[in-house]
């Protein structure tokens, strides 16, 4: 079974091209893209949040203008405020890692000395137990009466 597609392309009132591809077997589907429109090919296509701005003067006195400045400086604080806790919270974290560093190498210097002295005491007790046993030698000596008077 082959599945044969047909793709038709509308373009809406914001530049968007819609490619509707009709598949054999699975009916319509709707497939968005940003395509340009312009004939040229090598334009960008406008995302749809940029779409309805234009560069047409602002009034700087308006109310509007003045809202907009206010949240837009309350935002900026905020966000100014939040990168500096965050830049304290990393550096109180690396200070405590680096204590918890020193700590544990304090430890290991500790446990490796321990180490070294019971390995020394085990060798010690090792040695003289091998020192107090004397070797036990089991020959079998066979007495040959010939050889016995020469």
């Amino acid at each position: 079974m082959s599945k044969t597609s047909q793709q038709n392309t509308a373009t809406d009132a914001n530049g968007v091209s819609v490619i509707h591809t009709q598949a054999h077997t699975s009916g319509l589907q709707q497939v968005p893209q940003l395509v340009p429109i312009s004939p040229g090919g090598g334009g960008k296509a406008v995302p749809p949040s940029k779409q309805g701005k234009k560069n047409s003067f602002v009034d700087r006195n308006s109310d509007e203008y003045r809202q907009r400045r206010e949240r837009n400086n309350m935002a900026v604080k905020k966000s100014r405020l939040k990168s500096k806790q965050k830049a304290q919270d990393t550096l109180q974290r690396v200070n405590q890692l680096k204590e918890e560093n020193e700590r544990l190498e304090a430890k290991i210097k500790l446990l490796t000395k321990e180490l070294s002295v019971l390995k020394d005491l085990f060798l010690e007790h090792a040695h003289n137990l091998a020192d107090n046993v004397q070797p036990v030698v089991t020959e079998t000596t066979t007495t040959n009466p010939e050889n016995n008077g020469q």
